[in-house]
């Protein structure tokens, strides 16, 4: 039998029986409490003013699960007329993506409203005709076939008088003296073209 908790009423006589049942449905509802593994809250609904707070709560599964009732406050006596304000003064005005909400925030600092507006652009459009051709632009970056054909140019316009210089091909004694030959050597060839 589960737990009826209107009963027993005041003044009723009780029956063994149902009284043994009303602590079996006790007993049913402690084991069903400890093997509880969440709460849910399923609803919390606003009463009319002046009306008592409520709260059911039931066992699904393993879940208990509430439904709270919370009363509105009475309405409050009207606040004293702030003061009027003489201008209106847009701060900002950010652009968003397209699709994001369009927002503003207001704010009063005693004198002057401020707005501060954040507005979505539109999608982008179609693409439009061909315009006109433009002026001539600066020239651009020199290409590597360019630079070679300027510097095979410049080689052929340069002396090569340093090509009839023969190389000192007779090993000298010294070994100092031969490295400095050596090098001389390198010297002519390096300005040979």
């Amino acid at each position: 039998m589960p737990f009826d908790p209107a009963w027993p009423q005041n003044g009723q006589n009780i029956d063994a029986d149902r009284f043994r049942g009303q602590f079996a449905g006790l007993i049913d509802l402690i084991n069903q409490a400890s093997s509880i593994t969440s709460v849910v809250v399923d609803a919390v609904n606003t009463l009319p003013p002046g009306n008592p707070a409520t709260v059911s709560v039931n066992v699904v599964g393993t879940a208990l699960h509430f439904t709270f009732g919370i009363p509105q406050g009475n309405a409050g006596d009207p606040g004293p007329q702030g003061p009027a304000f003489s201008t209106a003064v847009v701060d900002s005005v950010t652009t968003l993506n397209p699709g994001d909400p369009a927002t503003v925030n207001v704010s009063f600092d005693g004198s002057s409203v401020h707005f501060a507006f954040a507005i979505p652009r539109g999608n982008d459009g179609n693409q439009g005709a061909q315009g006109e051709a433009g002026s001539q632009g600066p020239p651009g970056e020199v290409t590597a076939a360019d630079l070679n054909a300027a510097l095979q140019a410049t080689l052929n316009q340069s002396s090569n008088v340093s090509n009839a210089v023969t190389t000192l091909d007779t090993p000298l004694a010294h070994p100092d003296m031969d490295t400095l030959r050596l090098k001389l050597n390198d010297l002519i060839l390096a300005l040979r073209r």
